[in-house]
């Protein structure tokens, strides 16, 4: 691998985990007074969880965006970049509307959204690169997920 494809892998990379810890501030300002006080879902994985679980996501959706990014500049992959930009756009406001505004049912509809865009992102991706669209699987069942805790966490509270 060449230095310059190295350079890209790693902006492509850092895209993600500077978003994901923007998201993160929101997170932060609220996970030790307001989210303590919410109705649990039984279910609910330990605090601990979340950030290393995101961090290998985010590390995951670089390297997808990465190989898309390296494609030949088509209509297709112009898409695929836009679209991908629309769902690490949202996966960032979502963390803004739970934890911070403490909107739980509002961020329940925008990780719906989320998640409609990831599939669209993994239908985009494979038309390009199989692999890269793969990649964005661990993403969509992460997110599948928390869908059903935001909507566990909606009804109890």
């Amino acid at each position: 691998m060449t230095l310059k494809k190295c350079v890209q892998l790693f902006i492509c990379i850092l895209i993600p985990l500077s978003i994901g810890a923007l998201g993160g501030i929101a997170t932060s300002s609220s996970i030790s007074d307001w989210y303590l006080t919410l109705n649990r879902p039984s279910f609910n994985p330990p605090n601990y969880l979340f950030g290393p679980v995101w961090s290998f996501l985010y590390i995951l959706m670089g390297i997808s965006f990465y190989m898309i990014w390296i494609a030949p500049k088509t209509a297709k992959r112009t898409r695929a970049i836009f679209i991908f930009s629309i769902q690490l756009l949202l996966n960032f406001s979502w963390s803004f509307l739970f934890f911070y505004f403490h909107w739980i049912g509002i961020a329940l509809i925008e990780i719906i959204l989320i998640w409609l865009s990831i599939i669209w992102m993994i239908r985009a991706f494979g038309k390009l690169n199989k692999k890269a669209a793969l990649l964005q699987i661990p993403y969509l069942l992460w997110v599948s997920f928390a869908s059903l805790l935001n909507a566990s966490y909606w009804f109890l509270n």
